[in-house]
């Protein structure tokens, strides 16, 4: 079992989570929950519903989309994340390589902390927009 503090340090690594205070990381570090899977076993299935967002412990986990591999999410990635702000289906499938060990957190529990802690809030948008702005600008340099 990992300690909050343990948590809070491995989610400080999340892009998403990299503008909210460490006082929300350690309140989404307590609805956070840590699974184990082993070897060739679907997480989530592509057109499943969205969830959860995951982080990977140990191990490594394929993310394809019908045939086609997408990405690998190794240690200290994150997977699915897109699925605490939006209910549209699954576009991959993802499945361990090998036996792995996540880091969980469901999107009814991250929506609740949203409405509770506007700095958790604020922190992810700010997040957010960053995203959505290097985006932008990898756009315009290949349209120019």
């Amino acid at each position: 079992m990992l300690t909050t503090i343990e948590k809070v340090i491995i989610l400080q690594g999340v892009d998403v989570f990299e503008d909210v205070p460490t006082e929300g990381l350690a309140h989404i570090a307590s609805i956070a929950e840590v699974f184990d899977y082993p070897e060739n076993t679907d997480i989530f299935k592509e057109y499943g519903r969205a969830d959860s967002m995951y982080l990977v412990l140990e191990g490594s986990v394929v993310l394809r989309q019908g045939e086609k591999e997408v990405m690998v999410a190794k240690e200290k990635e994150a997977f699915g994340t897109w699925a605490l702000f939006d209910d549209e289906p699954r576009i991959v499938t993802a499945t361990t390589r090998e036996p792995v060990k996540l880091l969980r957190i469901d999107e009814e529990d991250f929506l609740d902390l949203l409405a509770d802690d506007v700095r958790i809030t604020r922190g992810v948008l700010k997040s957010l927009v960053k995203r959505v702005r290097g985006l932008m600008a990898l756009a315009a340099r290949k349209q120019g």
